[in-house]
């Protein structure tokens, strides 16, 4: 009878730990801190943007395609975008690396950095960017997605 008390014990100790690990996994940092200042990141599927808004700013949407999107603002809570310099990569897992050039755009305050991808599906990259802060130093953020 002990035996089994512990079996299921131990059973449901792995269940809260795998439920509380799987819960972890779900948070994606999307920001690092440098100073006064916050880099804000993501990755998304050309396909999020509206066609008419793809034309203005003449970006590709393609089911094989991607946009790193990294802006930069004050750390105190500003939304105001801040000009920056970015460059960087992206390295599949057999260490492949192909180039991240991105462009500015701006709209009313914001202003962010776009980089557009070609990826293959549920292609796991790493990206390593640069960026210039207002500041004058460079910072450099990583972050991995499964695209």
């Amino acid at each position: 009878m002990n035996r089994i008390f512990n079996a299921i014990a131990a059973l449901a100790l792995f269940f809260l730990t795998a439920g509380a690990m799987a819960q972890e996994a779900r948070i994606i940092k999307n920001y690092e801190d440098f100073g006064d200042y916050r880099v804000i990141y993501s990755v998304f599927n050309s396909d999020f943007i509206q066609p008419d808004i793809a034309q203005q700013y003449q970006l590709v949407r393609a089911k094989d395609r991607a946009y790193v999107n990294v802006s930069v603002v004050k750390k105190d809570g500003g939304t105001k975008g801040l000009s920056a310099e970015m460059s960087g990569n992206a390295t599949n897992l057999i260490q492949q690396s192909r180039p991240l050039k991105f462009k500015e755009i701006r709209e009313g305050d914001a202003v962010y950095y776009l980089a557009p991808l070609r990826y293959e599906n549920e292609e796991t990259l790493t990206f390593n960017v640069d960026v210039t802060l207002p500041n004058g130093k460079t910072e450099t953020i990583s972050f991995r997605r499964k695209l």
